[in-house]
């Protein structure tokens, strides 16, 4: 389980000594927060919080205030499982076997799910749909930029949480008759479009982004060799245009899986050292971060202007995608 901090619930506050008036007084100090009515964290754990680890500490809690067993899905499931899903500020997200169109209320969004083939596991003692529900959902009812991320996940070895690949056999079989038609063909169209070669959750949604403004696919974690022999693997390789593109995610300079012993600063200068080397054979060189993956039309514009080939007008690939 990721590790986060502990829970404080109003209903034990006698337990550490604690009135209403000290919760509300250390709320105000910035010592405690409040992640929803009636539970709270410490103050200065919860600012450093990733985005996702914060969106899971709320899963957390709103399963510590529901008086029955609850059965998260969608961005709520994925964030158990360690799937990354794309934006933030998403609610906490149950299912409901009422077929009464589902419910909102304290911050829970409740999703309505025949119980029929429905399978539920638990994990890290909460309730929570399985692996291919969770992401079969999540392309169900999320647009298709954002859908891929979480398939092309699922789509290879997650070797810190011990989990196997799955199989695009195994995720069409996982559609049976729990989607409409329009939903399966969503489904359908991420599935078929996803790559476990995607190396992260910022790398699909440009591989997204990319294929929906209609420019050609590119090659992905190209080799590039010069006369001194390896120069690294590009993100993104477009060879008849002669451009790489590069994601510039936060893991490649912060997390020790990518810093390989050194430290940020020489990540830095060896990805600089990288990309010089990869101009002085002839190619162009393309890089964005998340904030210009998250600005519609920024990285479009990019390509567009180091000259990335088109396979089709984007008008024409979104209606496509519309009549999905």
């Amino acid at each position: 389980m990721t590790d986060l901090p502990p829970l404080i619930l109003s209903r034990e506050r006698l337990l550490r000594g604690l009135t209403p008036n000290d919760l509300a007084k250390r709320v105000k100090a910035g010592t405690l927060v409040r992640i929803r009515q009636g539970v709270y964290t410490d103050g200065q754990a919860w600012r450093e919080l990733k985005p996702w680890e914060q969106y899971r500490l709320r899963v957390q809690a709103a399963a510590q205030t529901f008086e029955k067993p609850t059965v998260f899905a969608r961005h709520s499931a994925a964030s158990v499982w360690g799937i990354p899903t794309i934006g933030q500020h998403h609610p906490v997200e149950a299912l409901t076997l009422k077929n009464d169109g589902g419910r909102s209320r304290a911050g829970v969004s409740r999703h309505f799910a025949a119980p029929a083939g429905l399978k539920v596991v638990r994990r890290e003692g909460l309730l929570v749909t399985d692996r291919i529900r969770t992401v079969l959902d999540l392309a169900a009812f999320m647009p298709f930029t954002h859908a891929v991320a979480p398939v092309d996940h699922v789509l290879r070895p997650d070797r810190a949480r011990r989990l196997a690949a799955v199989t695009k056999a195994e995720l069409e079989a996982g559609i049976g008759s729990a989607y409409s038609a329009a939903a399966g063909r969503r489904i359908r169209a991420v599935i078929e479009f996803s790559d476990p070669a995607s190396g992260s959750a910022g790398e699909s949604l440009s591989r997204a982004l990319i294929h929906v403004a209609g420019f050609e696919a590119p090659f992905l974690q190209q080799a590039i060799y010069d006369s001194a022999g390896l120069v690294g693997y590009t993100d993104f390789y477009w060879k008849r245009s002669k451009v790489v593109g590069e994601f510039d995610g936060e893991e490649k300079y912060a997390k020790a899986a990518y810093l390989n012993g050194r430290t940020p600063s020489q990540a830095v200068v060896a990805e600089k050292n990288r990309e010089n080397r990869s101009r002085a054979t002839g190619l162009d060189v393309v890089r964005w971060d998340w904030a210009e993956l998250m600005k519609a039309g920024t990285l479009e514009r990019k390509l567009a202007a180091a000259g990335v080939p088109r396979r089709r007008t984007r008008s024409a690939d979104i209606d496509a995608r519309t009549r999905l």
